[in-house]
């Protein structure tokens, strides 16, 4: 027994050591950061002013890779398998929660540990300007009279379903869904004029501006002073507080060194004012949370939305 305890100790001395000098080494490359979308969409676009931001204050470039399809889920579990060495970042949002309750993946939240919170962005329900409706209530009247015919761009079982979903309930109405993989192919479809509806977010304001599109509502609490003129569904009559929520996180095991060095940086880039103006350019929130704080979130998240997708009867048991 003396023997098996020295062997134990033994291999947890050198574990011990090694990780250590795996955090001061670290990192003497560049590092990759998964994206589970298309470049283009808004995951990519927070993520990329976000980068340049973190690798000043790694001292590595700091590489995006987007790999995309099934709902984000490859890029999950690409994520999931790397080496947890530092090298492999994956940026993920709450789809990561949805997506394992819609029975799409295995992949969990829990297969990684998380580094930092870095921002918060409010859906917008979004018409594309080729439909009749200039506001909420004409769309509502409509999609009254016409169940199910009302179209709306999501990825299935992801935040963009689960967004028109709630108003769905809440509303009383019924839509139509077609499937596709990210905003970036949404975005495309509704200019066309391929579909009606999708949640999109104030990164469109451009194109509504110009005419293209038409923002219908705001899942904020307040009016966005960027936009106005747009009503907020708490104003409408739906009690809908809806943000996408995005954070960095590593695969389970990256050593702690490692992980602490990432979270310093991670504070110092989500703090860098040329990220927060550029989120404020995107409608969206700079909302840095540390790893301790961030876990907790998480933890609390994947309750709510487990809840939300048992509520509308979208889970897999």
């Amino acid at each position: 027994m003396g023997k098996l305890l020295s062997t134990v100790f033994a291999v947890a001395l050198a574990t011990a050591i090694t990780g250590t000098a795996a955090g001061q080494q670290y990192p003497d490359r560049p590092v990759k950061m998964i994206v589970p979308w298309a470049a283009g969409g808004d995951t990519d676009n927070i993520f990329r002013p976000f980068a340049v931001e973190l690798q000043k204050h790694l001292g590595q470039p700091v590489v995006i890779a987007n790999v995309a399809g099934a709902s984000g889920t490859v890029g999950a579990r690409e994520a999931k398998a790397a080496a947890p060495d530092g090298y492999t970042l994956y940026a993920v949002h709450d789809y990561i929660h949805l997506v394992h309750y819609a029975g799409i993946t295995d992949v969990k939240y829990t297969d990684f540990d998380p580094i930092c919170l870095v921002s918060a962005t409010p859906s917008v329900l979004t018409a594309s300007a080729k439909t009749p409706w200039k506001t909420w209530k004409e769309m509502a009247e409509d999609a009254k009279k016409r169940p199910g015919q009302i179209t709306v761009g999501a990825t299935l079982g992801s935040t963009s379903h689960i967004f028109p979903a709630l108003i769905e309930k809440a509303a009383g109405i019924k839509f139509k869904y077609v499937s596709y993989d990210g905003l970036a192919p949404r975005m495309n479809a509704l200019l066309g004029g391929h579909i009606d509806l999708t949640d999109s977010n104030l990164t469109q304001k451009g194109k509504v501006e110009a005419g293209l599109l038409r923002f219908l509502a705001i899942a904020s609490e307040k009016r966005n002073p960027d936009m106005p003129d747009v009503p907020t569904l708490k104003e409408l009559g739906m009690n809908i507080v809806f943000e996408v929520l995005r954070g960095v996180v590593v695969p389970k095991g990256t050593p702690a060194p490692v992980r602490a060095k990432l979270g310093d940086a991670c504070a110092k880039a989500a703090k860098e004012p040329a990220f927060a103006q550029s989120m404020k350019l995107q409608g969206t929130t700079a909302a840095y949370l540390d790893a301790a704080a961030y876990a907790k979130f998480l933890d609390k998240i994947d309750g709510e939305n487990k809840a939300i997708m048992t509520e509308l009867g979208l889970i897999k048991k």
